[in-house]
C-alpha cells in the first residue's frame, strides 16, 4: 500500500508549485485544468508514482484554524532520503524552517508553504521498523 495523492485546495497553485519543487526537483506538472463545478482551476503536481492535487478557487476563502487544536490537517509528512538538501533547497529559496530534536533513528525538519500549509521532512536513518518508530 501507499499513498497515491493528496487533494489541497491552496489560495495559489503557482506558489505551492514553487514550495514543492523547491523540495522535490523530479515534481512536475502532471496535468491541469478548470474546476467543473466552480470558479476556478485545479493541477496535479509530482512524479510518476505520487502526485498533490491542488485546487484553486476563485472565490477562496481563507479559513485559518488553530493548528493541532481545531479540526483539520496539522501537517503532511514526506519521508525523504536527503534532509540536507530538500532543507538547503528550501533556505536557497528563502524558506524558513526548523530541525526538530536529535533523535538516534531520525532526523525531521518543518517548513510552511506560502498557503500557510506545514510540511515534515523526515529522513530515517535506520530500516529497522523498532527503531524507525521508536518514541
Amino acid at each position: 500500500m501507499y499513498l497515491e495523492h493528496a487533494n489541497i485546495t491552496v489560495d495559489s497553485i503557482e506558489k505551492s508549485m514553487e514550495f514543492l519543487q523547491a523540495a522535490f526537483p523530479d515534481f512536475a506538472l502532471r496535468g491541469e485544468g478548470n474546476l467543473m463545478n466552480q470558479n476556478g482551476r485545479w493541477a496535479h503536481v509530482g512524479n510518476d508514482r505520487f502526485y498533490f492535487a491542488l485546487q484553486q478557487c476563485d472565490n477562496h476563502l481563507s479559513d485559518v484554524s488553530t493548528r493541532y487544536i481545531n479540526d483539520g490537517i496539522n501537517h503532511i509528512g514526506m519521508v525523504v532520503e536527503d534532509l540536507d538538501g530538500v532543507t538547503g533547497r528550501l533556505q536557497q529559496r528563502g524558506y524558513d524552517g526548523y530541525e526538530t530534536e536529535a533523535h538516534p533513528f531520525r532526523r525531521r525538519a518543518y517548513y510552511f508553504d506560502p498557503n500557510g500549509i506545514e510540511w515534515e521532512f523526515v529522513q530515517y536513518l535506520s530500516e529497522n521498523p523498532a527503531e524507525k518508530n521508536s518514541y
